[in-house]
């Protein structure tokens, strides 16, 4: 009783129909500018931490 792909297809034709195409892929193009975003922060507070992990290290040390 699960979901065949007959039922997937017609979900996706009237999401095209009800949208448009040039909706649906300026809101995917918006998802991955969010998702870089996001990528971006994480990595920047990463290299954050770590800058400030390496600080206490050699402040330790001394």
């Amino acid at each position: 009783m699960g979901i065949s792909f007959w039922q997937i297809a017609i979900v996706v034709v009237l999401v095209v129909l009800l949208f448009g195409r040039g909706k649906i892929s300026s809101l995917m193009g918006d998802v991955a500018k969010g998702i870089k975003s996001f990528k971006k922060g994480m990595s920047s507070e990463d290299k954050d931490q770590a800058n400030s992990d390496s600080d206490q290290d050699s402040n330790s040390k001394n």
